[in-house]
């Protein structure tokens, strides 16, 4: 099965803070929920896995990624993850993201993802996947654009936008804190799925 994601999300800082973190695949990863790096394979190869939890239980994928381009003056880059769990399923990603400039001194970040799911997840149909894929890249950018806003508080603490330095200040009220996205609750999303679709019955008949 594939899904097709095309999103775009504001950014509380510059296109030159943000790009730091689109750039660096560590700092990345800490961006999308339950992901790691796990290893340097070398300059643009890396190991990866990510946890999905599902109740008590937890999904675990491990597999690669590519980097595809790197381009610092279009702010673009373009990889390419595959993935397995123990059970059977398998996933693969091309990515390709950019950033762009925004006139109050943020930034948009602009994706586009064709994932492609085989196995027991492929059950789940396209559209709860869409809507999986919806609620982690919610966090993700959520995570990716407060990392962004230190960024440039770090870099330039006297000169930082007000949007970058509200999002920074709001980031940083556990000090030393690590900037990481949480594990994804797979369970607790399709309990969520439920009482919307029995809200909006009901709401429909009245």
């Amino acid at each position: 099965m594939e899904v097709v994601l095309d999103k775009t999300y504001p950014v509380a800082a510059g296109v030159d803070s943000a790009w730091l973190i689109l750039a660096d695949m560590h700092a990345l990863a800490t961006c999308m929920p339950g992901a790691q790096i796990t290893e340097d394979i070398d300059a643009t190869h890396f190991k990866g896995a990510v946890k999905v939890k599902v109740g008590p239980a937890v999904a675990a994928f491990a597999g690669t990624i590519e980097i595809l381009t790197l381009d610092a003056a279009t702010r673009t880059l373009k990889m390419m993850g595959k993935g397995a769990d123990k059970g059977g399923s398998s996933a693969s990603m091309e990515l390709t993201a950019n950033l762009v400039a925004a006139a109050d001194g943020s930034s948009t970040l602009v994706g586009h993802a064709e994932v492609i799911v085989n196995g027991k997840f492929a059950q789940f149909g396209g559209r709860m996947m869409s809507s999986v894929s919806d609620m982690i890249l919610l966090q993700f950018a959520d995570v990716f654009s407060q990392k962004a806003a230190v960024q440039q508080a770090a870099m330039a603490p006297a000169e930082v936008a007000p949007v970058a330095a509200d999002a920074a200040a709001g980031a940083s009220t556990t000090a030393a804190a690590p900037i990481v996205a949480k594990e994804f609750n797979a369970l607790a999303f399709a309990w969520l799925m439920v009482k919307n679709f029995f809200a909006g019955l009901f709401g429909r008949k009245s």
